[in-house]
């Protein structure tokens, strides 16, 4: 078991693919970090560095092939696909590029979403998504539906979804690659905000000033870690 205070432990992570033939990929090879709680950590790398494969083994969608990862106290390296499942909702929340957001569905509804799955009562859910949107400053927009929001208002949408089931980690893919750079900006001043208050953020980039953002920034290259850095 990882230390009280950290909330993602992952021990000699492999993920390696079998391509036929006796050909074997690694995309990750004996990667091993801690993050505390309430750290905000960016996961910078190139194209097919490996940063991708480790986001989806921290954000449970994938397994790995050899090693443990712990997020919040889970073994989740040995849980089966339904425990992974109940896992990702109640842990982490997710912040994609491309939004995910239901097109014929308000913002309301949308950041309510996580909270259906986990069969909350609705006057409850409903708190809990406005108290969300307030969050991120969209509390005039609650019942606007995307094609009524601009880039920079889904994507806090977006954030105010992972928000609502205060999870152990904000897991961020490369949240501002559909943003111009003074939207982009905006939500990366949001992150820092929330990581003020106490969250924890992961940030997955290839963008050096998206990375400068974080108070931390592990380096992959090649499936391995090139280095770990602290900044500010």
């Amino acid at each position: 078991m990882p230390p009280d205070g950290v909330v993602i432990k992952a021990d000699d992570l492999w993920k390696t693919y079998d391509m036929g033939e006796a050909i074997q990929v690694h995309a990750l090879s004996g990667v091993s970090f801690d993050i505390d709680r309430g750290e905000y950590v960016a996961i910078m790398g190139p194209s097919g560095s490996g940063k991708s494969t480790l986001m989806n083994l921290i954000g449970c969608l994938d397994t790995p092939t050899h090693g443990a990862y712990w997020l919040n106290g889970h073994l989740v390296s040995e849980l089966s696909d339904d425990e992974l499942a109940y896992i990702r909702n109640k842990e982490i929340g997710f912040v994609f590029q491309t939004f995910n957001l239901l097109a014929r569905a308000s913002a309301l509804h949308n950041v309510e979403l996580p909270l259906v799955y986990s069969g909350m009562p609705a006057r409850e859910r409903l708190e809990k998504a406005e108290d969300a949107l307030r969050k991120v400053d969209l509390a005039e927009r609650m019942n606007h539906k995307p094609n009524e929001l601009s880039g920079g208002q889904r994507q806090r949408v977006a954030i105010a979804r992972a928000l609502v089931n205060n999870p152990s980690i904000i897991l961020a893919d490369e949240p501002t690659g559909n943003l111009d750079s003074a939207t982009g900006e905006e939500i990366m001043g949001l992150f820092g905000r929330l990581h003020e208050v106490g969250n924890t953020i992961l940030l997955v980039t290839h963008e050096h000033d998206i990375a400068a953002h974080a108070h931390r920034i592990i380096h992959v290259r090649d499936g391995s870690i090139e280095r770990d850095e602290k900044i500010g």
